[in-house]
C-alpha cells in the first residue's frame, strides 16, 4: 500500500538480521511478489569454506542482487580489512553481486582502503554513511565521503538521513548533507532509498518521499529519474520493464 500511494513500482529488500535464514525468507518473498525487484542479503563472511559454500547456494536464487554485512554493529572498526574476510569480498566481486556498505563516518577511511584493495567490488554506501546530523558535525564526514566518490566507483544511497537528525531538527537541516552527496556522486551514482521501516522512527514513507521530491524539483527530468530509480536499477542490474 505504501508503494502504491507514492507511485513506486518496485523495491529492493535489504537484510536487517545477520542470518542466512532471514535472507532465505526475503528471497521467498521476492519469488511471490512482483513489486520486489531483488534482495540484498547476508552471508557469513567469517565462515571460511563453509560460509563460501553457503554463499554459492544463495547464488542459485536469481533474486539475490547483493550482500550486506552489518558493519555498523561490529565493535572493531577495522573488521572489514581483516585477512580472513578477503576471500568473501573476492567471491562477491567475482559473482557480480553488489556490496552494500552499512557504515558510519568512522568507517570511511577503512572503506576507502577496502575498495582500493578490491577494485572489482561494486559497492554502494548505505544512508550516506550516517553523518552525525543531530550533533551538527560536518567534518571529517564531508571530506571523507568526497574522497571515496572521487577515487572509487562506489555509489551512495540517499536514505537514512532523517533518523540521524535530532528531534527538533527539520528537513532543512538535512539539505546541506543531501546537497553534498549530490555534488559528490551526481545523479548517476546517488540512489533514493526509504530505509523503511526504520524510517518510521522519525517520519512516514510518504513524508520522506514528498520531502525528497521537493528537493529534487530543481533538477532535470533525467536527473530525477536517475535518482528515483534509474541509478539503482543499473547498479543492481535490474530490468526496467
Amino acid at each position: 500500500p505504501l508503494l502504491a500511494r507514492t507511485g513506486i513500482q518496485r523495491t529492493i529488500l535489504v537484510q536487517a538480521a545477520p542470518t542466512v535464514a532471514e535472507t532465505r525468507f526475503l528471497l521467498r518473498l521476492a519469488e511471490r511478489h512482483d513489486f520486489i525487484a531483488g534482495v540484498v542479503g547476508w552471508m557469513d563472511m567469517e565462515g571460511g569454506s563453509a560460509g563460501l559454500a553457503e554463499f554459492e547456494n544463495l547464488l542459485e536464487n536469481p533474486w539475490l542482487v547483493g550482500i550486506r554485512p552489518m558493519i555498523q554493529d561490529i565493535a572493531d572498526p577495522d573488521w572489514m580489512l581483516g585477512s580472513a574476510l578477503q576471500p568473501a569480498f573476492e567471491a562477491i566481486a567475482a559473482a557480480g553481486l553488489c556490496f552494500d556498505a552499512l557504515v558510519t563516518p568512522a568507517h570511511l577511511p577503512r572503506l576507502l582502503r577496502l575498495l582500493e584493495r578490491h577494485p572489482r567490488l561494486r559497492a554502494v554506501i548505505d544512508h550516506g554513511a550516517k553523518p552525525e546530523i543531530a550533533a551538527g558535525k560536518w567534518l571529517p564526514w564531508a571530506d571523507q565521503i568526497a574522497r571515496i566518490a572521487a577515487e572509487t566507483s562506489a555509489r551512495c544511497k540517499l536514505s537514512g538521513l532523517i533518523t540521524e537528525a535530532g528531534a527538533s531538527q527539520t528537513f532543512d537541516d538535512l539539505t546541506p548533507y543531501m546537497n553534498h552527496l549530490f555534488d559528490c556522486f551526481g545523479p548517476e551514482r546517488l540512489m533514493w532509498g526509504s530505509d523503511w521501516p526504520v524510517l518510521n522512527l522519525r517520519a512516514g514513507y510518504g513524508d520522506w518521499m514528498a520531502a525528497t521530491r521537493r528537493w529534487l524539483a530543481s533538477l532535470s527530468r533525467a536527473q530525477r529519474e536517475a535518482l528515483e530509480g534509474g541509478a539503482a536499477a543499473r547498479f543492481y542490474r535490474l530490468s526496467m520493464s
